[in-house]
């Protein structure tokens, strides 16, 4: 997390705040989900006037360092490659860069959060639908890409999201994913209070517990981005959750302090 600037109240107000919210959306009942998601940001800005999203004026050049940083994790992945989907993609920057090397750009959202459309590319189009269902035919995508979204999503939605992805991809077709890691988390602003987030991450996962989850959705493989590059081997695999497995039985703030450096994030392509 970056350093919270606020007096410790307003940071603790903050989190109270996102807390309930939170706990407002873990027992609402899936029929009910995406009505009451669309709300809680709003709730939450107008109750915390001073949330870094309303107070933080991101430059030209911290977005382009942003889509710079996710590009990273597509370069090698974009050849070849006729249609590309992205889950949550906020103000559709990172989509906008992807439709210089694609044919078509689809970007599934909850809500319009693009802005101006009148200098979109041709080949963008923004989709937005309840969480659940997407008006685009099954096995359309060459990639799925999402990006500091699955913390986000009801645990009991996971499996859901995941199987919409599979049906979305062609065979051979690859899910892309970044989340932040258990072990050196909470990322969200229950970091500063307590070792579990209680905020808007409702949870954040293991490799291990990702990959478990792939395959119960239908994907034939998955493999673990390590050192900044897709690792598409089985050996890979191995080591990484040999290396989950051995921090993970570490006491608490141990394995915290390790995972800074090894497990910042989960993130890994999912073939189908």
């Amino acid at each position: 997390m970056r350093v919270d600037p606020r007096p410790i109240e307003r940071v603790r107000h903050h989190f109270e705040v996102e807390k309930e919210l939170a706990q407002r959306l873990l027992n609402t009942p899936r029929e009910k989900r995406t009505e009451i998601f669309m709300t809680l940001y709003g709730e939450l800005f107008e109750r915390v006037p001073d949330h870094p999203r309303l107070v933080r004026r991101d430059t030209e050049e911290d977005s382009r360092k942003a889509v710079a940083s996710r590009m990273s994790l597509l370069k090698d992945q974009l050849d070849g490659v006729d249609s590309f989907i992205e889950f949550a993609p906020g103000d559709c920057r990172l989509a906008f860069e992807v439709c210089k090397h694609v044919k078509r750009v689809d970007a599934i959202d909850i809500s319009d959060q693009s802005g101006d459309t009148s200098s979109n590319p041709e080949n963008f189009h923004l989709i937005v639908y309840d969480g659940y269902n997407v008006d685009l035919p099954e096995g359309k995508g060459d990639v799925v890409f999402s990006y500091q979204f699955l913390e986000h999503i009801h645990p009991e939605d996971i499996p859901l999201h995941l199987e919409l992805a599979q049906k979305l991809l062609k065979p051979g077709g690859k899910y892309i994913f970044s989340t932040p890691h258990k072990f050196s988390g909470p990322h969200d602003i229950s970091a500063h209070f307590c070792t579990e987030p209680e905020g808007f991450h409702f949870k954040e996962w293991t490799f291990r517990e990702m990959g478990a989850a792939a395959k119960k959705a239908g994907f034939s493989k998955w493999y673990t981005y390590r050192f900044g590059k897709a690792r598409m081997s089985g050996f890979f695999n191995f080591i990484t959750l040999t290396a989950e497995s051995l921090i993970g039985v570490l006491p608490r703030f141990l394995r915290w302090r390790i995972s800074q450096r090894l497990f910042q994030g989960v993130t890994m392509v999912l073939i189908k």
